[in-house]
């Protein structure tokens, strides 16, 4: 019994302590409501980056795997036989044009020559005195004391002299053509191989190869566009020359460039493609013949092209789309149709206007119809 009116008790403490909070708590939003209730908190708006649509004249190319060829290569071979007596330079040098690449042994052919401007020196004495002789003969005759026989064998012997001399004088130069020959010299300006005649090698003529020469600059870069791409070759070059740019491997900008110099006069069948052919100023030597290389072709100028970062492109299932900034900074989805590529910028030729802004950032964590908060960058390079 005592238990029971002690529950009590405590029942009765603890329903005044709940009615005097409940008259505390309707105190307070008296007062509260007197000062002003506090605002609910703003819903969160997503920043973007955007960019202005850029319109510039766009370059157009034709791009294509290509090879480089020499314009010039040649293997060296001696002009007369002899021993190798020297290779005056490395393998791999560059050389100039009139460089001495070999020397074969010339002590025979300066023999030769010594030996053919003696036998001048001889039938050079032998026609002086037929001439002396035949004039001391012309002066007899006239005074009757030579027969007309003995004269005329003094006019052979003048001539047969003269005759002699001009085979010895046709002598001399082939000897002293021989000793030329027997150094042998870069007949253009280009690159040497490798050896493959060692020092003391009996060459023979045209038969012992000693090394090959190829020309490097110009140089030739040799590619095959298809014959639907050829209309457009055939306008551009129709307009003046034809640029063209090369590419490296790994290169994004072109580090050499030449001219379109050759098309090819027939289509091969069975690729439907033709041969066609740049001239590169090569002056560094960077381009070597057998390597592999890209093109591209200058072919015209496309005025009035939209621009927009790459970066900025999306894609579903129904193609490739841009987020531009609509009615009431909200998102827009655009679909649209893509040209070529200009570095970081890529050409729209449907879907989009000069007067849209672009945005190019934060594009995973926005959709269609949502709120946004644009934040102008700079415009993309042109």
């Amino acid at each position: 019994m005592r238990r029971w009116k002690i529950a009590l008790g405590t029942a009765v403490a603890l329903g005044a302590i709940s009615v005097a909070s409940v008259h505390f708590l309707d105190m307070g939003n008296l007062s509260g409501g007197a000062a002003g209730a506090a605002p609910a908190p703003a819903a969160f708006v997503m920043p973007v980056p955007v960019v202005n649509v850029v319109k510039k004249t766009l370059p157009i190319y034709l791009d294509y795997a290509a090879r480089v060829e020499s314009i010039r290569s040649i293997t060296l071979q001696a002009r007369v036989p002899g021993y190798l007596q020297e290779q005056t330079v490395a393998d791999g040098s560059d050389v100039k044009q009139g460089d001495l690449l070999y020397r074969i042994a010339p002590d025979d052919y300066q023999a030769a020559l010594e030996q053919a401007k003696a036998q001048v020196q001889r039938d050079s004495a032998t026609l002086e005195y037929a001439k002396s002789n035949l004039g001391r003969g012309t002066d007899l005759a006239k005074a009757g004391y030579l027969d007309k026989d003995s004269f005329d064998q003094r006019t052979s012997n003048l001539r047969a002299a003269q005759a002699a001399l001009a085979v010895d004088q046709a002598a001399v130069r082939t000897a002293e053509l021989n000793l030329g020959y027997a150094e042998i010299k870069a007949p253009f300006s280009g690159r040497i191989g490798r050896n493959q005649a060692s020092v003391g090698t009996l060459v023979s003529v045209a038969g012992t190869v000693l090394n090959t020469l190829v020309q490097l600059d110009p140089i030739y870069v040799t590619f095959n566009p298809s014959e639907s791409d050829l209309v457009q070759i055939e306008q551009a070059k129709a307009a003046g020359p034809i640029a063209v740019d090369v590419l490296l491997p790994g290169e994004t900008q072109p580090s050499q460039k030449g001219e379109l110099t050759f098309i090819d006069n027939t289509i091969d069948h069975s690729t439907g493609t033709i041969t066609a052919r740049a001239t590169i100023g090569n002056a560094k030597f960077t381009l070597l013949p057998g390597q592999y290389v890209r093109v591209r072709l200058h072919v015209k100028e496309q005025p009035n092209t939209l621009m927009v970062p790459q970066v900025a492109l999306g894609s579903s299932q129904l193609g490739k789309y841009l987020y531009v900034i609509g009615k009431g900074n909200t998102v827009d989805q655009k679909l649209v149709s893509l040209g070529p590529t200009d570095g970081d910028l890529i050409s729209v030729t449907s879907g989009i206007s000069e007067t849209d802004q672009v945005i190019t950032g934060n594009l995973q964590k926005i959709g269609p119809g949502m709120p946004v908060s644009p934040l102008p960058q700079p415009k993309p390079a042109s």
